[in-house]
């Protein structure tokens, strides 16, 4: 349990570093960063699994609706922010949750971001989507989405069949991530392609993860890492002495020491 712990909170870490604007602006732009990472992940579909070692690598290729936000102690409702959506809001009851899109946004292939995509990864979540994901770890969360609906591009609304206020958290998770109706459940297992500050490169099973700076990047500056390396160490202490030798700027294991 403790391990699984140190785990999330260095990947929440990570995270942080990555996409915290108090943090970045305190560094060069540039370079590198290279990460000892825990495990291999299946594969890079992170709708399709079920622990951080895939959402840890590729959270940072995509983008959510919503985030919470990187830089405060803890998260919450009140911590939530736009990300791919510029303001959202309930009606009366709860029951329904509006979203209005930021324009301008286009996926790694050059494609533009729409509401149909949005539309087609909640299809895909709930099983209504023709296209099926292998796995679906998380479809119990949306058991309460009735329908999203479209209004034009930029636009969708989330009909719930209750009221539930804590809907819009699902939605912040790091596993919540907008896929292109554009790529198949399968191509994304293998080279996922996202909206978010960093590309896909490669993925070697048990060997390395690589992602490179979106130079076209819809966040106007961002990322300030040219890429991220993370070569996959099952083993804690060789991850250790890896970091100890200097071929890792960054290790969970670190964190953990300091904090039990």
């Amino acid at each position: 349990m403790k391990r699984n712990v140190c785990r999330l909170a260095a990947a929440v870490g990570l995270l942080a570093a990555i996409f915290s604007p108090h943090v970045a602006l305190a560094q060069k732009q540039g370079g590198i960063l290279k990460v000892y990472f825990f495990d291999s992940p299946a594969s890079m579909s992170i709708h399709e699994e079920a622990t951080i070692a895939a959402e840890g690598p590729m959270m940072g290729v995509f983008n959510n609706l919503v985030m919470y936000k990187q830089d405060v102690p803890q998260s919450g409702l009140q911590s939530i922010v736009p990300d791919l959506a510029t303001e959202w809001s309930w009606d009366e009851d709860k029951s329904q949750l509006l979203f209005r899109l930021r324009q301008g946004v286009r996926w790694h292939d050059g494609k533009p971001f729409t509401a149909k995509d949005v539309q087609c990864t909640w299809d895909l979540l709930t099983g209504k989507s023709s296209e099926k994901l292998r796995l679906n770890p998380r479809k119990a969360w949306y058991r309460n989405l009735e329908e999203l609906m479209t209004n034009g591009d930029y636009e969708v609304t989330f009909r719930l069949k209750r009221p539930q206020p804590s809907f819009i958290a699902l939605l912040a998770s790091g596993f919540s991530p907008v896929y292109p109706c554009h790529v198949s459940p399968r191509d994304m297992r293998s080279h996922p392609i996202g909206t978010g500050p960093f590309k896909f490169v490669e993925f070697k099973q048990n060997e390395v993860i690589k992602v490179s700076r979106n130079s076209d990047y819809w966040k106007k500056g961002r990322p300030y890492l040219d890429g991220i390396e993370y070569t996959i160490i099952k083993n804690p202490s060789t991850g250790v002495m890896a970091f100890a030798a200097g071929k890792v700027d960054f290790t969970s294991l670190i964190s953990c020491k300091s904090r039990y």
